[in-house]
């Protein structure tokens, strides 16, 4: 029932209309004539055409230059015969659809040329069929210079998108690898040792239990000491793992900010649709820029402002406090160089003010579902 709603979705609107009447057209021209041989030459190139245009998009390679010239023919035959200049918009949307760039602009041209000097024929010729028509006839020619390079440029915008989000598949598939390795590597190096070292030392508690009872105490709490540090470890990385998010990082701040005694100027805020990785990449630069303000700014007031739009997310972190007294304090970093390398990880900036006080800048790009950034905007 889903896919039978979706193709009816797919071809609503009023562009089968549109072709509707183009294809019924051409009939209505033809039997203008008085020539009952025109009239049936007219009707076995309108069949041929539309039977031509149906093999030129399941064509490739040579046969695309063939099946487009007899097009082009029919289209000019039928104009200058009938008056019926339609059939260019045909071989102009079929124009779009060449991927070959080379075969696109050779089409394009010939078509284009073709065209102008069956038009220009009529025009000579004062035909009164093909005078009564002529808005449609601008319209016409404005179409076959416009449209095929429209659809041809939607095309390959829409081939590079496809190709972008295989490749962003791809490499969520490494990133997803890769940290699948990293956690191998740190349960090995951090449980894989103690796991060994509890099974060492409690071998060697079971044999002295008898011998050395003293010894096997000392052993057993060992064993309970390295047991207690391998939990706090495997906590630690599973809080790694999990990331932070913002509305966290804030009440963190908060309390950093209240022991150093500076007030905290902030206001509610809401992200939508953004990823658990760049939210933590901004919280982590959050929490350094505090840092930063309570080891050096010797302020009294920071304030943090955090906002999304349609294209970026940007926090403001603003102390009224001495300022950046040299510029070595850039090269330095005081944390900075860990921000701005972050940031750079997700095609961020940084940009620091020294004025009344020291102000960060951090913005981020805010990549969302395209309704989510109409909501925004």
């Amino acid at each position: 029932m889903q896919k039978k709603f979706t193709v009816i979705r797919k071809f609503s609107g009023i562009s089968p209309y549109i072709w509707s009447v183009f294809s019924i057209l051409p009939f209505y021209f033809i039997f203008q004539s008085s020539s009952t041989k025109e009239i049936i030459v007219g009707i076995v190139l309108t069949i041929i055409f539309f039977i031509t245009f149906r093999f030129a998009f399941i064509s490739k390679g040579w046969s695309v230059y063939l099946w487009t010239s007899i097009l082009i023919g029919i289209s000019t035959t039928m104009t200058i015969l009938f008056q019926f200049i339609y059939f260019a918009f045909y071989i102009a949307y079929y124009n779009g659809h060449i991927k070959n760039r080379i075969a696109f602009f050779t089409v394009y041209i010939i078509h284009l040329v073709a065209t102008t000097i069956s038009i220009n024929f009529n025009v000579v010729l004062q035909e009164k069929l093909f005078l009564k028509q002529l808005p449609f006839i601008i319209i016409i020619c404005i179409s076959i210079i416009l449209l095929p390079f429209n659809i041809y440029n939607r095309k390959k915008q829409g081939q590079l998108e496809e190709q972008l989000e295989d490749a962003n598949k791809r490499i969520a598939e490494l990133v997803k690898q890769e940290e699948r390795q990293r956690i191998a590597r740190d349960l090995h190096d951090t449980l894989g040792q103690k796991l060994s070292l509890i099974g060492l030392k409690s071998d060697l508690a079971r044999k002295l239990i008898y011998k050395d009872a003293e010894q096997a105490r000392n052993e057993l709490k060992d064993v309970q000491q390295t047991a207690r540090s391998a939990l706090n470890e495997v906590r630690k990385m599973v809080s790694q793992m999990r990331g932070v998010r913002l509305k966290e990082e804030i009440l963190r701040v908060k309390q950093i900010l209240k022991a150093a005694q500076i007030d905290l100027v902030t206001e509610e805020f809401t992200l939508i649709n953004v990823s658990p990785f760049l939210e933590n990449i901004l919280s982590m630069c959050l929490k350094e820029a505090v840092t930063n303000v309570v080891k050096h700014s010797k302020a009294s007031t920071c304030q943090i402002i955090i906002e999304q739009s349609w294209n970026e997310i940007c926090i403001t972190v603003h102390d009224d406090g001495i300022g950046i007294v040299e510029d070595q304090d850039l090269v330095k970093g005081n944390g900075l160089l860990g921000m701005k390398e972050r940031l750079d990880f997700v095609n961020g900036s940084l940009e620091i003010i020294s004025n009344e006080g020291t102000t960060l800048i951090i913005k981020v790009p805010n990549v969302v579902k395209q309704e989510v950034k109409e909501e925004l905007k």
